[in-house]
């Protein structure tokens, strides 16, 4: 199964300007753990998790002072659309992290996380897990 199968294609984009408290609403509304920021004039494409907010507000920080582009990882291990959904488990494993950006060519086309991999794999590992563990009587 690719990546492409799984991601979701409805991202969230925010821009750097955006405050903490303004992403977390976003993405609750929404009902995702990542946004994209967008940030053409720096760094282009960044990542601002769920983790991120936590971890700044954890620490103290306000969320309606600080603005996402201070807690956005910029430093983004990229996915292909044609990835198999092993090579995106594994880049997220090698790199401690539940997200991906998928990237086609130079566009983001949609984000993978570790929850869409196991919605993939669920039904079918569970299925054959079943099918193994069921002894006839």
């Amino acid at each position: 199964m690719l990546v492409r199968d799984a991601m979701s294609t409805v991202v969230l984009t925010i821009g750097p300007a955006h405050t903490l408290r303004q992403a977390a609403r976003l993405m609750s509304a929404r009902r995702v753990g990542a946004a994209i920021v967008l940030d053409p004039d720096t760094y282009g494409l960044g990542i601002l998790t769920e983790r991120d907010i936590l971890d700044a507000v954890g620490s103290g920080l306000d969320p309606d002072r600080e603005h996402a582009d201070a807690h956005t990882t910029t430093s983004v291990v990229f996915a292909g659309p044609r990835w198999t959904l092993e090579e995106a488990a594994q880049a997220m494993v090698r790199g401690n992290f539940r997200h991906l950006i998928v990237l086609d060519g130079q566009d983001a086309v949609g984000v993978v996380s570790v929850r869409d991999i196991i919605r993939r794999w669920a039904p079918v590992r569970a299925g054959s897990e079943a099918a193994a563990s069921t002894v006839p009587a």
